[in-house]
């Protein structure tokens, strides 16, 4: 009875977890303080690397911790310093009006949020359980507001934290799915995800002094 009442257990603490990045993924979407907007993108990340340790440990497998120091390391220490310091640097602190306003963002996010649940509900197997079965469908939603948030944003800073966190709903879904990949594809993973942080941090600084705006709208001026 005990290893059931556990499994009960790590099951409430994933759900509880995964409804709160959930949470914090809306709430980029109503943010215009780019810098306020990269620390909810660390808080969602390290909401993530909680998660992936709680499967760690009620399923006994270490190198999913490896995952959960690398999204702690990478995510929510590294990239948020990056970024902070060039929009230190480039004295751009406000995002500029989205494509779609707030209101109705926050409504196509919820739309999304439903569409990510009846997607998810498909790959739900009883006979299968796991810890957060609603965890696959928070991935799903994370995937799907974040590729709106990517497409509604006119400044590339934000856009580029909406591909990062696109990104935390692929890493959601690979520990839920699969718990965990091999150590070196993560290794891996987490390397590029670094590597094009600083890229396209170069390039949103590239952007910033060639046009004096981060917004990627005025790049419609190099067409021919």
């Amino acid at each position: 009875m005990k290893p059931f009442l556990d499994m009960q257990l790590g099951d409430r603490i994933v759900t509880l977890m995964a409804a709160l990045v959930l949470v914090l993924q809306i709430a980029m979407v109503t943010q215009r303080w780019i810098v306020v907007h990269i620390r909810i993108f660390a808080a969602q990340s390290l909401f993530l690397a909680m998660i992936a340790a709680t499967i760690a440990w009620f399923n006994h497998a270490p190198h999913i911790y490896a995952a959960a120091a690398l999204t702690v390391v990478v995510k929510v220490i590294l990239v948020p310093i990056l970024f902070e310091r060039l929009v230190v640097r480039m004295k751009i602190h406000e995002e500029i009006e989205p494509i779609v306003n707030v209101p109705i963002s926050v409504v196509i996010s919820g739309g999304l949020t439903l569409v990510g649940y009846v997607v998810a509900e498909s790959f739900y197997r009883p006979e299968m359980p796991g810890l957060g079965h609603n965890a696959l469908a928070v991935a799903i939603s994370l995937f799907l507001i974040g590729f709106f948030n990517m497409i509604n944003r006119r400044k590339a800073l934000t856009q580029v934290l909406a591909l990062l966190s696109l990104e935390n709903g692929l890493f959601l879904a690979a520990i839920s799915l699969t718990y965990g990949m091999p150590l070196i594809v993560e290794l891996g993973i987490f390397f590029d995800v670094l590597v094009a942080a600083m890229v396209l941090g170069i390039l949103v600084y590239r952007i910033r002094e060639t046009f004096e705006s981060m917004d990627v709208s005025r790049l419609r001026r190099l067409r021919g």
